[in-house]
């Protein structure tokens, strides 16, 4: 893997890192916790996000004076053609002047109502091969490649993550976005709190801090690149899911982490029949490679690595900790 291991921000500084995996069904919303002890990690079990809106500070209080660093697997940044036609150069100041009621939260019903004010497409199912093609040039784009940012695109060890502004499918995340932004990141920013937006603020380490939130996106496909970690089959399987049990052990040992005696019982279950059991695995994978970060790995902006661009810092954001480089867009 590219880059090396750096000084980390302070290796006994007592931090709260959670990942979040947002879904716009609040009950498939789920997180896992992590606090540092000394040099170990205690590792919780996954447990629901719960009101949006109160998140931040909820985890603000949680940490009692810790440092607070949340990932999110929704996007936070903008494609660089987009925010070229809006005339956007700062994503972080663009969305902290969002209003919740702005009518960019509200998809498309059709092409006709596409514009670069109100971007995300479709409202409901559409029918017919290149939506996304027409979506782009509804935007005034040059092409479905245009509606992703670089950190969206394959990497030699991943699969490409879907466009922010489609709505459509069970890989989509823009309705995930829509919802992050909207119902937890505004209401936290309107209630005063410090939300030190990733790689948009400076570097990850430079953002910890007791006195407000380091908040970046991660993704938990990404997180298992990272980690070293091999699921044979889909994470939807509760059977398949129950076999990565001996290397998430193994990761634990090998890492000084701790995890709570019901966190080792619902890896062993393989996280449950629910349907839920598949968001639960992936807040545990988002905290996994949350922690690799704040322990001295790469965030992978830092120099000679892919996220190092002052675009990507300015407007597109970065997936935290990714240091394989986005290959060629495949076709749409």
């Amino acid at each position: 893997m590219a880059g090396s291991l750096r000084q980390p921000y302070n290796s006994v500084s007592p931090v709260l890192a959670v990942h979040a995996d947002w879904s716009v069904s609040p009950a498939k919303r789920w997180m896992s916790v992590a606090r540092r002890e000394g040099e170990r990690w205690r590792i919780g079990a996954p447990e629901p996000v719960g009101e949006a809106a109160t998140l931040a500070a909820r985890l603000l209080e949680r940490a009692a004076g810790a440092a607070v660093a949340l990932g999110v697997d929704f996007p936070l940044g903008l494609p660089r053609a987009y925010a070229r036609a809006a005339g956007i150069d700062d994503f972080a100041a663009w969305l902290a002047r969002l209003d919740p009621a702005a009518p960019l939260f509200h998809p498309c019903a059709n092409l006709a109502e596409i514009s670069l004010g109100r971007p995300f497409y479709p409202l409901k199912t559409v029918a017919g091969a290149g939506q996304m093609a027409r979506l782009a040039v509804a935007l005034g784009m040059d092409g479905a490649a245009s509606l992703r940012r670089a950190v969206d695109c394959r990497t030699a060890r991943r699969p490409a993550g879907a466009p922010l502004f489609w709505t459509m499918g069970a890989n989509q995340c823009g309705k995930a976005a829509i919802s992050g932004w909207r119902d937890c990141l505004l209401p936290a920013l309107a209630q005063g709190l410090t939300l030190r937006l990733w790689p948009f603020a400076g570097a990850f380490h430079d953002l910890l801090a007791p006195d407000g939130i380091a908040i970046a996106e991660t993704y938990p496909a990404e997180a298992m690149v990272q980690t070293g970690l091999r699921l044979s089959g889909s994470k939807r399987r509760r059977s398949d899911r129950s076999r990565l049990a001996p290397a998430l052990h193994a990761n634990f040992t090998a890492c000084r982490h701790d995890p709570v005696p019901e966190l080792i019982a619902r890896i062993e279950d393989g996280f449950g029949a629910a349907p839920e059991g598949e968001d639960a695995f992936d807040s545990l994978l988002g905290v996994l490679g949350l922690v690799r970060v704040i322990d001295g790995a790469p965030d992978g902006t830092e120099a000679g690595l892919p996220g190092d661009s002052a675009i990507i810092r300015a407007v597109e954001g970065w997936v935290l900790g990714q240091v394989d480089p986005p290959l060629p867009h495949a076709p749409a």
